[in-house]
């Protein structure tokens, strides 16, 4: 089994499995498949936003609010349609959306930041239809680089992803850029305020992470990081569904300063 990214960044890179300094699973982070009927889902939908509504009545309303029925409908689908472990998350969430501003954040609120080219949602979807969100791991510096805006950054770059789901989709893909990643870089509170995030207050939001040419010096970085990423830590792989192909085209004028690519990752067995 081996992974090659042709041609990743530019150029191309062949890595066999054996080769892999450090465990990986081969695992993909899949929507629970539960089929309810119709009917049963809008009562399930119904109940939970009565109880919403009753028990946490100073929650906002509308869009990604209370009230937000399809917002309802993907933490029943998270929480395997149980209606009391679905309210509770989603009264979290809400909660975390408004203390933490998402609604306020805009180009401009980030425009600093992302200036460093540290993260940015690419122009086009992948072959499946998927949002990508690219993250160059070497301009990423936490002695330097303010750790809120950082964390607005990342907030307001998922947001963008999520916003461009077609219709019938429902995850985004994340392809990390590991090219002279050094110490420097690292960043596990970061990392664990990410995770948390996408966790708590996006679940099952996040389809596949893909690394492009980790380092040596990734692997103690990665074993430190593994256990504060509950059950996220198995979807971070080199791996894909077997013959999937993402293809990514960048802009030569693009600000964030990555060169051009064009980027396929394929899984041989």
């Amino acid at each position: 089994m081996a992974v090659r990214m042709c041609p990743a960044f530019g150029r191309s890179v062949f890595i066999p499995a054996t080769t892999m300094r450090w465990p990986i699973r081969n695992c993909n982070f899949l929507v629970q498949n539960c089929v309810l009927d119709p009917n049963n889902s809008r009562k399930l939908v119904l109940e939970v936003k009565e109880k919403l509504a009753k028990d946490y009545h100073s929650l906002p309303q509308g869009k990604n609010g209370r009230d937000d029925e399809d917002m309802i409908y993907w933490f029943l689908k998270d929480r395997k349609f149980s209606v009391e472990d679905a309210t509770a998350k989603l009264a979290k969430a809400i909660k975390w959306r408004r203390g933490f501003g998402v609604s306020k954040l805009s180009e401009e609120s980030v425009k600093n930041i992302a200036e460093t080219g540290k993260a940015f949602v690419h122009e086009f979807l992948d072959v499946n239809g998927r949002p990508v969100l690219i993250v160059v791991a070497s301009k990423h510096f936490p002695a330097v680089h303010d750790p809120v805006e950082n964390e607005k950054l990342c907030v307001f770059l998922i947001e963008k992803a999520l916003s461009k789901l077609p219709d019938g989709k429902e995850e985004m893909l994340a392809i990390v850029d590991l090219r002279g990643f050094g110490t420097e870089n690292a960043d596990l509170n970061f990392i664990t305020f990410m995770f948390d995030v996408l966790y708590s207050y996006y679940p099952k939001r996040l389809g596949d992470v893909l690394f492009v040419e980790a380092p040596f010096i990734f692997e103690p970085i990665w074993l430190l990081a593994k256990p504060l990423l509950k059950s996220y830590a198995s979807l971070l792989s080199y791996m894909c569904k077997i013959g999937e192909m993402f293809l990514l085209p960048l802009d030569e004028e693009q600000e964030t300063g990555v060169e051009e690519f064009n980027s396929c990752i394929e899984l041989f067995v």
